[in-house]
């Protein structure tokens, strides 16, 4: 499954998001969801210990300033590659 968070950690369920993520989802952080990928964050040290890939929009990591504090962790993606995670994932949710 694909899970894209675009609410800040702060301002959805995040406990459900991580209730509900299995072995091999990937997690797509947009919008005000690249919050979650901040080095040192707790949103960010949760979901490193999830079984899934986890990546954050690179358009909006920039749009907020945040890169140089994005966890090397994360791997940036286009729109590009957004839309692969989209085929390769037939089930899809947002938070």
């Amino acid at each position: 499954m694909l899970h894209t968070v675009i609410n800040s950690p702060f301002r959805c369920d995040f406990n459900a998001l991580l209730r509900m993520l299995a072995n091999g989802d990937d997690v797509l952080l947009m919008q005000d969801g690249v919050l979650a990928a901040l080095e040192g964050s707790q949103a960010l040290e949760l979901l490193l210990l999830a079984p899934i890939s986890l990546y954050a929009l690179q358009d909006d990591v920039i749009a907020r300033g945040l890169s140089a504090q994005i966890s090397s962790s994360v791997a940036a993606v286009s729109y590009t590659e957004f839309v692969a995670l989209t085929v390769k994932q037939t089930q899809q949710m947002t938070w």
